[in-house]
Formats: C-alpha cells, sequence, structure tokens
C-alpha cells in the first residue's frame, strides 16, 4: 500500500513528519508504515503533515509543529495538562490521534489570546498567582476556557443541585468542573479564584 497523495492546498504550511533527531526522508521510512497527509487547522493556520497515523495530536503539536505551550504530563490522560480545545470541547491531546482531527478547529494555548495580550482568564491567573511551577499552567487555561463555555452554555455537573436553572458557578462548580486538570503545586485555592473572577467580569 503505497502513502496517499499529497493534497493540493496553497494555504497551508506543509510539513514533514520530523522526529527526534532530524527528518525522516522517504528512502529511510519504516518499512511497512505509511505516512498520511492530514490538515491540522490550529489557532486559525492550517498546517499539512506528513506523518505516521500513529502519533498523537500532542506529539504532532508539540515535536512536529514546535507549538509547545501544551505539555506532555503523564501522558495516559490523567493529568490535563496537555489539554487543548477541539472545535470549542476540551480534549487530552495525549490519548488522540492527530489523523482523527483532520480539518477540526484545534486551539492551544498560544492561541486563547491575541499576540502578546493576556487574555482575561491569563491575566486572572497572574493576578491570583494561579500556578507555582507554571507546567500545568496552558492544560489548566484551555481547560477553564473550555469550561466556562459549557457554563454559558447550561450544561450541570455532578455538583449542580437544580437542573432546572442554569448552574452558578461557585467553587465547588469549578472544582468539579476543573477536577481533570492536576496541580501538582497545589495551587488550587488561586486557579478556583482566577477562575471564579474570570467568569464573573465575563458575566
Amino acid at each position: 500500500m503505497q502513502p496517499r497523495a499529497q493534497p493540493p492546498s496553497a494555504n497551508a504550511a506543509r510539513h514533514q513528519a520530523t522526529p527526534v533527531g532530524g527528518a525522516l526522508r522517504p528512502s529511510e521510512r519504516v518499512p511497512g508504515i505509511d505516512t498520511v497527509w492530514t490538515r491540522l487547522r490550529i489557532n486559525g493556520t492550517d498546517h499539512e503533515l506528513d506523518i505516521d497515523p500513529r502519533v498523537t495530536l500532542l506529539d504532532a503539536l508539540r515535536e512536529h509543529l514546535g507549538l509547545t505551550g501544551s505539555k506532555k504530563g503523564c501522558d495516559h490522560g490523567q493529568c490535563g495538562a496537555c489539554t487543548v480545545l477541539i472545535d470549542g470541547r476540551r480534549i487530552n491531546a495525549c490519548l488522540t490521534l492527530a489523523v482523527m482531527h483532520d480539518g477540526d478547529a484545534i486551539t492551544t494555548v498560544e492561541g486563547l489570546a491575541p499576540g502578546d495580550a493576556l487574555g482575561p482568564l491569563q491575566a486572572a491567573f497572574v493576578k491570583h498567582d494561579g500556578f507555582q511551577c507554571g507546567y500545568c499552567t496552558p492544560g489548566q487555561l484551555c481547560s477553564a476556557t473550555g469550561m466556562l463555555d459549557e457554563l454559558r452554555a447550561g450544561w450541570p455537573s455532578v455538583v449542580t443541585e437544580d437542573l432546572t436553572t442554569p448552574p452558578r458557578l461557585g467553587d465547588d462548580e469549578i472544582r468539579e468542573r476543573m477536577s481533570g486538570n492536576l496541580c501538582r503545586c497545589s495551587a488550587y485555592p488561586n486557579i478556583v479564584a482566577a477562575i471564579a473572577e474570570a467568569a464573573e467580569d465575563d458575566a
């Protein structure tokens, strides 16, 4: 079986799959493993990758596109450090394959705010010291962004008491909705305060 032909695209940046240690020339590809062309729309920009179909979205972002904001923590979907947004929904990038998101709108921490300016949520994290080492912060920010969108849409959580009215964002709601993102420095009270302020300013 031959690798899929490269699709024509004038507007997308093209990237050969580049493993750590140098580019893999066509004559050096591993026998029996075909690469596929995948178009990832990341932070509003199209990127075309000639990539092994087994590469995770996280590795595609970090190793092939140089978008290192998304962190590899556990690599098992348990810590949330790699959280990104796919069509507005939060997802662990270490648990999904890059080729599964051909054409999807992907937002990483690098795309949460325009230019060098901080977004309201990012500014609130700085104000409330919502981080210490900062390793989990990109995932926390992406997850909180998605969580606030879920709240605006009226989605309840496990701790939502009244399912007949829009949920109110108290500390318990924030903690439950952000429970998939771990902070080994235990900056949780500050993270909760930052999200609460950003949500209040957005109201």
